[in-house]
């Protein structure tokens, strides 16, 4: 298994729209595997095979507190939304250090394939909701930061420029 770097926004290849899987062979699994290792490592609930510049309908997901639970969701897609919404805080790997509340459906069903091909379905609230939600985003080019308003997102822009420019600095003078 292997840490894969995870591109950080604004990286244009995070606004890449994801191919659906068409071959479910041992470099998908690897690839999952791989994917779940950097999950857990970064550490977060989620990971979309966009973030890790593989545009293929893959997510890997666990929200569970001991990290027991892993998801494997190839070509997912929701099949039912409650009409019921729900403002959760979101973070993302590829935007480290950056919250915000975004509105999404509380509950939805999806449907999906695993690592073998086989069609399932899942029921999902909660965090799992908003997970598979946010992952799902990722596949359409999507990132949390564009359900926000422009001024929000600008303001993040700043932000993610600042934390750019402190980290430079702060590697030049190490180097000195």
């Amino acid at each position: 298994m292997a840490i894969l770097p995870i591109l950080k926004y604004p990286d244009e290849r995070l606004k890449t729209k994801a191919k659906a899987v068409t071959e479910f062979n041992d470099e998908l699994k690897q690839l999952a595997a791989d994917m779940a290792e950097t999950m857990y490592k970064a550490p977060g609930v989620g990971l979309a095979a966009t973030q890790v510049d593989k545009h293929i309908r893959m997510i890997v997901i666990d929200v569970t507190e001991e990290k027991n639970d892993l998801k494997v969701l190839i070509n997912p897609e929701i099949i039912e939304a409650s009409k019921e919404t729900k403002p959760w805080e979101e973070g993302c790997l590829s935007l480290p250090g950056i919250y915000d509340k975004v509105k999404r459906p509380a509950e939805v069903k999806i449907k999906a394939q695993d690592l073998d091909g086989n069609t399932f379905e899942m029921q999902c609230d909660g965090l799992l909701a908003v997970c598979v939600q946010h992952e799902m985003d990722h596949l359409e080019g999507i990132v949390f930061v564009d359900h926000l308003s422009l001024l929000k997102r600008n303001r993040i822009c700043t932000k993610i420029r600042k934390q750019k420019a402190e980290a430079a600095k702060a590697a030049k003078e190490e180097s000195n």
